[in-house]
């Protein structure tokens, strides 16, 4: 086989150019092989397979720079560049990364898991070549879907002005996870479906050079008419007018004629932009008949693309999209939104009972938060379902347009805490540090989707301004479900254990684990208070004075990042308010990058766990309280 005699870039080299076809069918049996059993994105990378080779076998990685925008399709580099070997490994705890990881290697020269970044990337790249005398290629491989991001847009119009030698590869499969949207991607398909124009505008150009120079003004009208025949001959050359030297479309899967546009776009001096057509799961047919689907898949049976059995209960996602839906029904004021992600946060669900109430505005997070403003202003329910990460990019929207407007925009916060398998760039642990600071604004999470439920109903009926409830990327915890949704008093906490030696103070999924630790230091004879601190923001003031009178030592646990979390609320709330503080400990995620693996290893790596909480509680016991638990012991 000839996979098995590739490790490094330069292996590749050897190879004859006929050689490559076989080699990527190689590699796609190698992908739909390992990733059956390990899950991950398969569709992106099926569909990248004979570009990668391409990019290797012409440029000379790791001196020439190769930039994937995400990561996720980045796959087949791995391959190429000695990690075949860890892939039963992949998104594994201490395994290898789903996504380009510079401490993984040399070949690694960008990180990123939100989309959008790598022309900027490539732009900084070329800068600092040029600064310093260098002479080595740089080429960024963005996709469709990624190229509606605003920042990529801000990095393309910078590009053309500059003129800076680099090459942007345009990987077009008409997908980012969702199914694209939007001007641009109407602008892409009319290329898709229009002649190729190189050819006709090579051949004016020969032709106006072979007609002799009789003056100025009509070597001018020639020029004119030049530029003309490439309106004539295609829908808009929005490309060309922006500075860049563009080639294509061409066909993805095209090893040769992949290799000659590399080439001729090498010796473009200035920008050069290669429009490559490819076709997103490539070579399986389950995934090419639904890439969607198939964009990140879990462990299936390769014969038949039958996922095995996961969990039967609905995610977190889901109910919330089924109760969104439900309301929807009553009130339509409401409207969903989503920046490419309908599937992810499942709002498809709701888009297929309300079609024209299912915004999605594609991968724009920053627009979408903005246009919830104006929709809320306009006198609508504006609900903004996005992953904590992604909303991570909408954090001037949220401070400047919506909070300091006052807007009653509503945002479901999904995949809040650890992700698993994405790891580290996908982490929902900042959202409370980036949120609770911002007047105005209201924060929330269910202990479960009972409670769930009815904080979606509390967000569709609060009027006051913006509001957010978060929650986990987990299956629902199988509570039954109130058969009536009531809205809950904004800034309530729940006790949902009494307790009178120390108190925990959870959110989300750790208060069922401080249930657990509490029963377990019961049989100890600690009695452990626990209590649901549902609202982060606005805290439960009066019962945190309660707390503080009865002197409980506090322990407050959360799956997010402890600098800016609940716990430092806490201790800001004692703080201002200048009364006698209880003993507090903090318990959340540290000042590190959690790297990917599964949720329980995340939560193991920073000890949120029941052995953890059940120390801290034993180390905040006062001597006398100790004591008095002990004569309750005896006397018992």
């Amino acid at each position: 086989m000839l996979l098995e005699r590739i490790n490094q870039p330069e292996d590749l080299k050897a190879l004859a150019v006929e050689q490559l076809d076989e080699l990527a069918a190689e590699i796609r049996t190698f992908l739909i092989e390992k990733l059956s059993v390990t899950g991950g994105h398969l569709a992106p990378n099926l569909g990248v397979v004979e570009l990668t080779i391409a990019l290797h076998y012409y440029l000379n990685s790791p001196r020439d720079k190769i930039i994937f925008d995400v990561g996720h399709q980045s796959y087949v580099h791995k391959i190429l560049t000695g990690r075949k070997d860890r892939f039963d490994t992949l998104k594994k705890y201490k395994g290898l990364c789903g996504y380009i990881k510079r401490s993984e290697s040399e070949h690694d020269v960008w990180e990123a898991g939100h989309s959008s970044t790598s022309l900027s990337a490539a732009m900084g790249m070329a800068l600092a070549r040029d600064y310093l005398g260098q002479d080595h290629r740089i080429a960024a491989v963005i996709g469709d879907g990624a190229l509606t991001g605003g920042m990529a847009l801000e990095a393309l119009n910078h590009i053309g002005h500059e003129q800076k030698k680099l090459m942007v590869i345009l990987n077009d499969n008409e997908m980012s996870i969702s199914e694209n949207v939007g001007a641009l991607h109407n602008y892409l398909a009319k290329i898709r479906s229009g002649k190729h124009y190189r050819k006709a505008k090579e051949e004016v150009e020969q032709l106006l050079k072979k007609i002799p120079a009789i003056g100025g003004t009509l070597a001018k009208t020639l020029e004119k008419l030049k530029d003309s025949i490439k309106y004539l001959l295609v829908s808009g050359v929005l490309f060309e007018e922006l500075g860049y030297t563009y080639f294509g479309p061409i066909d993805g899967h095209n090893i040769p004629l992949l290799l000659e546009t590399l080439q001729q776009a090498d010796h473009v001096d200035g920008p050069a932009l290669i429009h490559v057509i490819t076709i997103k799961g490539k070579g399986y047919k389950p995934a090419e008949a639904d890439a969607m689907t198939w964009h990140g898949i879990t462990p299936y049976k390769i014969e038949s693309g039958e996922r095995l059995p996961g969990s039967d209960k609905p995610s977190y996602s889901e109910i919330f999209a089924e109760t969104l839906t439900q309301l929807a029904e009553k009130d339509p004021r409401i409207v969903a939104v989503t920046a490419a992600m309908a599937p992810g946060t499942a709002l498809d669900k709701f888009g297929k009972r309300f079609p024209d109430r299912l915004i999605d505005v594609g991968i724009a997070e920053q627009h979408a938060t903005t246009m919830c403003g104006a929709l809320a202003d306009g006198g609508m329910k504006p609900v903004f379902g996005v992953y904590s990460t992604f909303l991570q990019r909408g954090y001037d929207q949220l401070l400047h347009d919506i909070a300091r407007q006052n807007l009653n925009v509503i945002f479901a916060i999904d995949r809040a805490g650890f992700v698993g398998a994405d790891g580290e760039t996908h982490q929902g642990v900042y959202d409370i540090a980036y949120i609770r600071h911002i007047p105005n604004m209201v924060l929330m999470m269910p202990k479960d989707e009972n409670e769930l439920r009815h904080m979606v109903k509390t967000a569709v009926e609060y009027e006051d301004g913006p509001i957010a409830f978060r929650y986990p990327r987990m299956s629902a915890m199988g509570v039954k479900l109130d058969a009536e949704l009531v809205p809950i008093p904004i800034g309530t906490w729940e006790e949902v254990r009494p307790g009178k030696d120390a108190a925990i103070l959870a959110i989300g999924p750790m208060v069922s684990l401080a249930e657990e630790a509490a029963s377990r230091l019961q049989a100890e004879r600690v009695d452990v208070r626990v209590i649901n601190a549902r609202f982060i923001k606005p805290l439960d003031a009066k019962m945190l004075d309660e707390l503080a009178a009865e002197g409980l030592p506090l322990v407050v646990i959360e799956e997010g990042a402890v600098m800016g979390g609940l716990g430092s609320a806490v201790l800001e709330h004692y703080a201002l308010a200048g009364a006698d503080m209880p003993m507090v400990r903090l318990m959340g995620v540290p000042d590190v990058f959690v790297e990917h693996g599964s949720i329980g290893e995340q939560r193991q790596e920073v000890g949120l766990t029941v052995e953890r909480l059940i120390d801290e509680v034993r180390s905040l016991m006062k001597p006398r309280k100790l004591k008095d638990v002990s004569i309750r012991a005896a006397a018992d």
